[in-house]
């Protein structure tokens, strides 16, 4: 029976990924209905932030398939809220059908929630089964549990290299260093983080247009494009580069508190100019408190995609929770080539960030190695 629950949750949580992009702040969860006597229902997942979760969809779903939930079983990635927000409380939901069992794959992070879910569905007389898959669970919402723990952004580094860690070669050439299925992978990233992070180096460098190019017709996914970040103290971007592109997007431009208005002046009408505190003990832009403003703004995910100085900094900082570090197979040998994270001194190897490889990734001939 437990191999059997796993695979439900399973299920879930691929369920759940189709809401990347659209859900947030809200927590990625997906459900699996089966009838009284085990035979599969109905399944949904949670679409669009605003709308109605998981549970509803997969119980709607069931109920259109021409089953009766009474005695049956439903599966969740995440515990059933019991409070009102933007809808009502699932669990009350799951009580109202009839359901005699439901199998979690880890609660709730939401002091409005946070195991009450689970005392709601029990005193009802509903057997509860959670914990299945729990890591797995807790992976899928890894934001959504920063978000509510440390009430900070999840903040991860996207890079691409070649094997021995170079992003560029010395003279700045670096299209491409990835192949089209590694590139299309991180518009799939792009789409699941609410903002994108850059500097000014890789804006004069590259004039990337940081979008999302996902489609429904191509990709099975209509993308969306996240805020894009520059960081810029000195605000020497030229206002004419793509990522100043007034294509509906948010676009901030990141500069120095006591920069000159004429400078700032320059940019395009769309771009939100905001003037951050400088950091005393690096003297750059406060990247602590640059992050904490954007949560304050609603991006609770955050993907940076920068050159080494600024993926360095991050770090030094210790604000990146994750590094999607595309690898092609080529090595540049070069001492003089631009590796991913730069500006650290480092006499002793114990002294290195340290992270866990998650995951690895085939996207030929390239890999993706996820490390936290």
């Amino acid at each position: 029976m437990e191999e059997l629950y796993k695979i439900y949750i399973k299920q879930c949580i691929e369920l759940a990924k189709n809401g990347e992009g659209h859900v947030s702040p809200n927590p990625l969860v997906g459900a699996v209905v089966l009838d009284k006597n085990g035979n599969f229902a109905g399944s949904g997942w949670h679409q669009k932030y605003g709308e109605p979760h998981a549970e509803p969809n997969a119980i709607k779903n069931a109920e259109q398939n021409g089953f009766d939930c009474k005695g049956g079983t439903i599966f969740v990635s995440l515990e059933p809220c019991c409070h009102y927000g933007k809808t009502p409380p699932c669990a009350d939901l799951i009580i109202s059908k009839g359901f005699k069992k439901v199998i979690i794959g880890c609660t709730d992070p939401n002091p409005k929630v946070a195991g009450k879910g689970i005392e709601k569905l029990k005193a009802a007389g509903i057997e509860v089964i959670s914990g299945v898959l729990e890591e797995e669970c807790k992976t899928l919402n890894e934001i959504f549990i920063k978000n509510q723990l440390q009430k900070a952004p999840f903040v991860a580094i996207k890079t691409a290299t070649t094997l021995d860690g170079k992003i560029a070669t010395k003279t700045g050439s670096s299209k491409w260093i990835t192949a089209e299925k590694a590139r299309k992978q991180v518009h799939r990233l792009r789409n699941k983080f609410d903002a994108i992070i850059t500097g000014s180096g890789t804006i004069i460098a590259d004039d990337p247009s940081m979008t999302c190019r996902l489609t429904m017709e191509e990709d099975g996914i209509c993308g969306r494009n996240p805020i894009r970040v520059i960081v810029d103290s000195n605000a020497k971007t030229d206002p004419n580069a793509k990522i100043f592109a007034d294509d509906g997007t948010k676009v901030i431009l990141a500069v120095c508190e006591n920069i000159e208005d004429e400078k700032i002046s320059k940019y395009p009408p769309n771009v939100e100019i905001l003037k951050c505190s400088i950091d005393a003990a690096t003297g750059k832009l406060d990247l602590k408190k640059l992050t904490a403003f954007l949560y304050e703004r609603g991006c609770c995910s955050l993907l940076v995609e920068a050159g080494g100085y600024l993926n360095g900094a991050f770090l030094k900082a210790g604000l990146a929770d994750k590094v999607y570090q595309f690898i092609a197979p080529k090595i540049l040998g070069d001492d003089d080539a631009m590796g991913f994270v730069r500006g650290f001194d480092v006499a002793e190897i114990s002294q290195g960030k340290t992270f866990k490889i998650q995951s690895v990734q085939n996207f030929d001939p390239d890999i993706l190695v996820t490390y936290s």
